[in-house]
């Protein structure tokens, strides 16, 4: 009689498993023994792969970084190639922004995060940038990106007309705000790239070298 087969524990299916977790439930549901029940094995065998629970959401959020799109550094110039960049690295994370908190951060040893900033400040040096005004790029770049995926806008106000009504008359039309959602979020996103992209063409036109 066959013996049955036993479930090949990889890094990369452990990964995955603890990212379709986060995606659908939040990072609370993410452990030892949720993952090693999802994947069939016995929780100690994860270990082989992570030493604890913080590693595998690092890995997670790895995995995300790793889809946001940096080619452009290569081919455009800094101003349009972040605008490039910031607008793919803004789509994944709100593809997956359960991952935020631990995005925001910072890279840490994160090998993909770590790649994707000496992308940045590499490109912004090569610029003619000065060292100190690549890292604030960097930095507000990041802010802007991230604090935009944390949450909604438009789904933080409350959708009974009453609460604004009479206390807060300039926010009549604010219970409207989530049936538009997209529009709002994501125009509100676009206005603070354009305005930062433009004041820092601004700002760089007149960096004395």
């Amino acid at each position: 009689m066959a013996r049955p087969r036993q479930t090949v524990l990889t890094r990369q299916r452990i990964v995955e498993v603890a990212a379709g977790l986060v995606d659908t439930e939040g990072l609370d549901a993410v452990s030892v023994r949720r993952l090693a029940t999802e994947l069939g094995v016995a929780g100690p065998s994860l270990y082989h792969h992570f030493a604890t629970k913080n590693d595998i959401l690092d890995a997670v959020a790895d995995a995300v970084v790793a889809r946001v799109d940096v080619s452009a550094f290569a081919t455009l110039g800094w101003a349009d190639a972040l605008r490039h960049w910031a607008r793919s690295y803004h789509a994944v994370l709100c593809a997956h922004p359960h991952i935020v908190p631990v995005l925001a951060q910072g890279p840490g040893r994160r090998p993909a995060a770590l790649a994707m900033a000496d992308t940045v400040y590499g490109a912004l040096i090569d610029a003619g940038w000065p060292p100190a005004r690549a890292t604030h790029i960097g930095a507000l770049m990041r802010y802007l990106v991230t604090g935009s995926a944390l949450g909604s806008f438009a789904q933080g106000f409350d959708e009974d007309p009453g609460v604004y009504a009479e206390r807060y008359p300039h926010l009549r039309d604010a219970h409207l705000l989530a049936e538009h959602r997209r529009s709002v979020d994501e125009g509100a996103f676009e206005l603070g790239l354009e305005t930062v992209i433009t004041g820092l063409v601004a700002l760089r036109n007149g960096v004395r070298q």
